[in-house]
């Protein structure tokens, strides 16, 4: 994802999309990205069911968070996780694939609250997800559209 094809995002978050070693192992797309605001795709391969069959659910939480990630880095200064937890409600299988929609709920000085929704192709709810935010003194990296 490059500037050029983006330009209805921010440019901290494309920096990430263009770097992110772990979306890329898990095939992790971004379909929708703006401020506040992101929705991302994974389809669920062989290799990321458990025991059971079922797709492990630390896949689940990374494509949440992975979400999460994209929608709260909205300026100039990076923001991490400062905690999150996740409410599971429908098991998935290997074939499907899953997507996940973070939307900004509240935003004040440094913190931040996101929800993350997980469903199904059908539309079926899958996972819940609340992300809370920390925004840190430090400056993003620069690139494209960056600070200079």
């Amino acid at each position: 994802m490059s500037l050029e094809t983006r330009r209805d995002t921010t440019w901290l978050a494309t920096i990430m999309a263009d770097t992110d070693r772990a979306k890329e192992a898990f095939g992790i797309e971004i379909a929708e990205l703006e401020r506040g605001r992101a929705v991302l795709t994974m389809a669920i391969a062989d290799s990321m069911v458990n025991g059971f069959g079922m797709t492990h659910g630390g896949l689940v939480f990374t494509l949440a968070d992975t979400a999460f990630a994209y929608a709260c880095n909205e300026d100039e200064h990076v923001t991490v996780a400062s905690g999150a937890d996740i409410t599971f409600a429908k098991a998935t299988h290997a074939g499907q694939t899953l997507t996940a929609t973070a939307e900004r709920r509240w935003k004040s000085g440094r913190n931040g609250i996101y929800d993350v929704s997980i469903v199904d192709e059908t539309g079926e709810t899958v996972a819940e997800f609340r992300g809370r935010s920390f925004t840190t003194n430090r400056t993003a990296p620069t690139g494209p559209g960056g600070p200079a």
